[in-house]
């Protein structure tokens, strides 16, 4: 009967307040289901979001010996290729990535880039960055002749010695096959021969590269999309052969490599996967202390800065060959230099024990020997209790001239102390950010296999949200007591709604969804576009939409489903509501494939009593409602007269909240309600009050005592763009005191 009596009297005030009815003239609705947006489910990609009964990928072996030239910066490799056929296509020809050909001076990526330029402005420091490593790039052109950027392929041949036909298109080769190699489970073996330069990591702003410290003379090296690498074929695309232009990142198929790496005696090399001849690469001491490492709690010295240092002045004409294998990844990068101090622990992966290790040279310390480890620890164990168990044996943070870039095992970090030593705060922010974004890639997308060459957010976006949760932990951790606390956290960048803000409000002539492919993004909105703007939405889903307990599960779920394959976003959309239970095609709608904004404005409140007046200082609109009305509506719904004091109340207070969707985007509402006796409520509506009018919306609250101000999304959950308008009576904002009490309290 309560329900009864809470419908009676909700039907009744609609008759002052402005009702929700339905759009006036129909259009589309955010609700609208998203099917035709997304591809028809199939025997490979089911329409739960998993894979297939007949879900199929490719596979490609690795062969590869290459030497480094340290006097000429040069590489020159040979790779012999396994390929292996598991789909039920015949295939008449191979496509191969040729990433080094980015670096020729007549590529696409050179001579189409210019134009981004144009009629563009900058509105964030992001906007400056990108402007600096655009300008950075196109200066880097000016290199010598004899330092030439791109691949000479020198042989192509199969496993017989026989030459292959092929054709070099831009960064991509098409080799032509002789017959089709056959379907389900037809193998092909080919082998490849090329040299090519290295180039200037920061004058190229490449993703690999040297770096050359003129005071010791010497060079270190990141090695990076550096032998040709086989495309992928899956049943989405057939070959994922679009150009590599230099911010879609790469498609790869997974595979076992087996790497010699051949360099200067003094160097240290690290890499992808399990060195596999340390006896005859390192010195006893330096294994001796590996042995160490294992049970170590903190991080342990493998070459130390003095051993470095005294490397630093040695020229070794002499070389070693160090011998890596990595099994199911899908790529293989490394660093070498004689001037790397090499640290390292173990970490404990539910049971598996897993190197984090960091190479850095001595222009990295302090910093890095006290926090580069620590921090892939942390990353390692904070990323594998939401997604999956980190599967590999290793994980490796580089210090170099690459600010940011990931690689199965290994990646490249920035962050360099000043020249002093000291360690300015934004400078270890950066650092301890970097490594963990870096780091997570290993989950998004060396494992969950997206194709960051079409959709960046899957990758970027995914993981940029992984690493603000991360980031939240800090404080938590040991070895970040002191820098990070409660009170003073890491300043997370992305993540947290009120941060998307000032992109969210942008021109939206200039504006474009998130689902869109990564070279026609503008580069000075790559960052949010990409990375932001897709964490924050998952944040809200997370906090705000769906809750911890039911997203959580549906991301594990989502990761399990997806490790070491090739997901695409209708696999992702489709796992977080099969899991959940939770429909939210309107949620991907408005975010993922729109542009609006949140700006929804509390437009008036409306106080309603039962035979009752104006409460002293009430700042709302008032109206008195008299039971005898009541009682008329009461004999309609043939409501018992024992039960009609419970609604007749002239201590309860019935308030009317009208909301205008003034941005588009539509959102739950929070809100909060502060109490003329000092107390305060939130209550929270779901999204699903907008169903019938994406327009406009009333909703009736019931309360025991007199509200004086109400206030929407009153911790900023939510990116509305203009709180302003968010609380009745207006300017009416929560003291200082009052959010750091209720921060403290959730």
């Amino acid at each position: 009967m309560k329900k009864t009596l809470v419908l009676v009297i909700s039907i009744f005030l609609c008759n002052f307040a402005f009702a929700q009815t339905p759009e006036p003239t129909y259009t589309s609705s955010p609700f609208e289901q998203i099917d035709e947006l997304l591809p028809t489910p199939n025997v490979y990609r089911t329409g739960s979001g998993a894979p297939g009964h007949a879900y199929w990928q490719q596979k490609a072996d690795y062969q590869i010996k290459v030497e480094l030239d340290d006097k000429n910066q040069r590489l020159t490799g040979s790779e012999n290729i396994t390929y292996y056929n598991y789909s039920p296509d015949p295939l008449e020809y191979l496509w191969v990535q040729l990433d080094q050909n980015r670096f020729k001076k007549d590529s696409d990526s050179y001579t189409g880039a210019a134009a981004t330029l144009s009629g563009t402005k900058l509105q964030s420091n992001e906007d400056f960055y990108s402007l600096y490593t655009f300008l950075s790039w196109v200066k880097g052109k000016t290199q010598p002749e004899d330092k030439e950027g791109g691949y000479k392929i020198t042989a192509v041949k199969d496993e017989y010695g026989n030459d292959l036909s092929y054709t070099i298109n831009n960064t991509m080769m098409r080799i032509n096959l002789a017959e089709p190699l056959a379907a389900n489970g037809g193998t092909f073996k080919l082998q490849i021969d090329w040299n090519h330069n290295i180039v200037d990591a920061d004058k190229m702003g490449a993703r690999g590269g040297y770096e050359y410290f003129p005071e010791d003379e010497n060079y270190l090296y990141e090695i990076a999309q550096w032998f040709p690498r086989m495309a992928v074929y899956d049943d989405f695309n057939g070959w994922q052969n679009k150009q590599f232009l230099g911010r879609g990142e790469f498609a790869l198929p997974f595979g076992d490599y087996e790497v010699e790496i051949t360099a200067p005696a003094d160097h240290i090399v690290g890499a992808t996967g399990v060195l596999q001849n340390s006896d005859e690469v390192l010195t006893s001491e330096q294994i001796s202390r590996l042995q160490e490492a294992e049970t170590a709690s903190a991080p342990v010295l493998i070459v130390t800065q003095d051993e470095a240092e005294k490397a630093e002045k040695g020229n070794e004409k002499s070389t070693k060959t160090w011998r890596f294998k990595a099994e199911n990844v899908r790529d293989f990068a490394w660093a070498s230099s004689r001037k790397f101090i090499w640290d390292a622990m173990k970490v404990d992966i539910a049971g598996s024990s897993v190197w984090a290790m960091s190479y850095y040279p001595k222009e990295g310390n302090p910093l890095w020997g006290q926090y580069s480890t620590q921090v892939v620890a942390h990353t390692l164990r904070v990323y594998s209790r939401y997604t999956i168990d980190y599967p590999y044996p290793v994980a490796i943070s580089v210090h170099g001239p690459v600010f940011g870039m990931e690689y199965p095992m290994i990646c490249f970090n920035g962050g360099r102390p000043e020249a002093d030593g000291t360690v300015p705060a934004s400078t270890r922010n950066a650092m301890v950010g970097v490594i963990i974004h870096e780091v997570g890639h290993n989950f998004f997308p060396m494992i969950v296999n997206s194709d960051e060459r079409q959709w960046t957010w899957m990758d970027e976006g995914l993981n940029s949200f992984c690493e603000y949760l991360a980031e939240v932990e800090l404080p938590t951790q040991d070895w970040a007591r002191g820098d990070y606390t409660e009170e003073t956290p890491y300043p997370s960048r992305r993540g947290p709604a009120k941060n998307i803000v000032d992109y969210m409000k942008g021109d939206p002539n200039t504006l474009v969804p998130i689902m869109t492919n990564s070279e026609q993004i503008n580069i000075f909105q790559f960052g949010n576009n990409a990375y932001g703007k897709p964490a924050t939405a998952l944040n809200i889903l997370r906090e705000t939409v769906m809750g911890r307990e039911l997203f959580d599960y549906a991301f594990k779920k989502y990761s399990e489903r997806w490790a070491f394959k090739h997901p695409m976003p209708a696999d992702f959309f489709r796992t977080m509501e099969d899991a959940s239970g939770v429909d939210l095609d309107w949620f991907w709608r408005g975010w993922f494939y729109g542009t609006n904004p949140v700006e929804i404005a509390l437009d008036n409140v409306t106080l309603y009593r039962i035979d009752g007046e104006r409460p002293a200082d009430s700042p709302f609109e008032f109206k008195s409602v008299q039971s005898t009305a009541m009682n008329a509506v009461f004999d309609q719904f043939e409501v018992a007269e024992a039960d009609r004091p419970a609604i007749l109340d002239e201590n309860i207070y019935y308030y009317t909240l009208d909301f205008k969707n003034n941005g588009g985007l539509v959102m739950p509402l929070i809100i909060q309600m502060d109490y003329e006796d000092g107390e305060s409520d939130i209550l929270r509506v779901p999204a699903e009050i907008w169903r019938l009018n994406s327009k406009e919306v009333s909703k009736i609250i019931m309360t025991e005592k007199p509200v004086k101000a109400f206030i929407l999304d009153p911790k900023e959950e939510t990116a509305d763009i203009d709180v302003s308008n968010n609380a009745m009576p207006r300017g009416t904002t929560p003291s200082k005191f009052e959010e750091f009490k209720k921060n403290k309290d959730n």
